[in-house]
């Protein structure tokens, strides 16, 4: 599964004990409500840390934890340097794991139904790509592999997890376009048209080969989220591009050039795979704009 919480006696493992180890079962049954693995590992990993958090502490995570311990708990995380969404994700990965345990009967109550979370920016922190470095970006993958891996990044938007978790035979035709099935957050599974650049960067990166994943690395295995991090860097400092690149980034790219590009934000949530259009509106660097504002296309519409 990806998800096991070791019980090996080291320091970062969790040293099971009896409260660890109905923690440890509490962990596990809602780990198993989701069906995609990286999902699983982001809220394992989260929980593994809560869990050693409580173990240090002598604290029963099921019984003793209040809403003051995870408020502690919060506090020490900013403490050592992390984000606010950094905190703010933790906590909802404490929260699930609460709400979970208490439906079936773990806990008495939920300490985590009114935890504060910090106020995340409304803007996207990540740093992308203007519309000229995105060009020069595409242009130095002279590779066809490279060439290809960016193009779906860079010009659909796709998750890197969703790239190189896709094989040859995702690849098909709809209704005339070229199209690509990935596996979405929560195990949803899309179909994504393909533009024409991609297409003939997959074309010949593929050169006939029908079968096997999408992309592979150096020694014919699949491509990991690693490498592909590594092309993005590479690639990147052969466009002279100084920024600190990584797919996200490639990702945040897509996402602030089409709403740039005047794209509705509904159809840019779709490329995304955003749930709630109030991710997609994070990227909107442009949404303050006062030409946009909806009183001129209102006055003119009513006119």
């Amino acid at each position: 599964m990806g998800t096991t919480l070791t019980t090996t006696p080291h320091r970062g493992a969790i040293v099971m004990g009896e409260p660890q180890d109905r923690a440890r079962a509490a962990v596990l049954g809602f780990l198993l409500g989701y069906r995609n693995a990286r999902t699983r590992d982001a809220y394992a990993a989260d929980l593994r840390g809560f869990l050693l958090w409580c173990q240090d502490r002598d604290l029963d995570a099921l019984t003793d934890v209040t809403r003051t311990h995870l408020e502690a708990w919060a506090r020490d995380l900013e403490a050592r340097g992390a984000a606010a969404a950094t905190v703010a994700r933790k906590l909802a990965s404490v929260g699930g794991m609460y709400r979970y345990a208490h439906d079936e009967g773990w806990t008495p109550g939920n300490p985590a139904e009114r935890v504060r979370r910090p106020s995340v920016p409304v803007d996207s922190p990540t740093l992308g790509l203007d519309r000229d470095e995105a060009r020069a970006l595409l242009a130095a993958a002279t590779r066809p592999r490279d060439r290809a891996l960016l193009a779906l990044l860079t010009l659909n938007g796709l998750r890197v997890s969703e790239v190189c978790g896709a094989d040859v035979t995702d690849l098909g035709v709809e209704r005339g376009h070229r199209v690509l099935t990935v596996t979405r957050k929560r195990g949803r599974v899309e179909q994504v048209p393909l533009a024409a650049p991609t297409v003939e960067a997959l074309d010949a990166h593929l050169d006939g080969r029908t079968t096997g994943p999408l992309f592979t690395d150096n020694a014919g295995g699949r491509l990991d989220r690693h490498d592909a991090a590594r092309v993005v860097v590479r690639v990147a400092r052969a466009a002279g591009i100084g920024k600190h690149l990584s797919p996200h980034s490639l990702r945040h790219t897509a996402v602030t050039l089409a709403l740039d590009a005047g794209v509705p934000l509904r159809d840019v949530q779709d490329m995304a795979g955003h749930a709630d259009p109030r991710t997609t509106r994070r990227y909107d660097r442009a949404r303050q704009s006062l030409d946009r504002h909806a009183t001129y296309a209102l006055a003119g519409y009513l006119a």
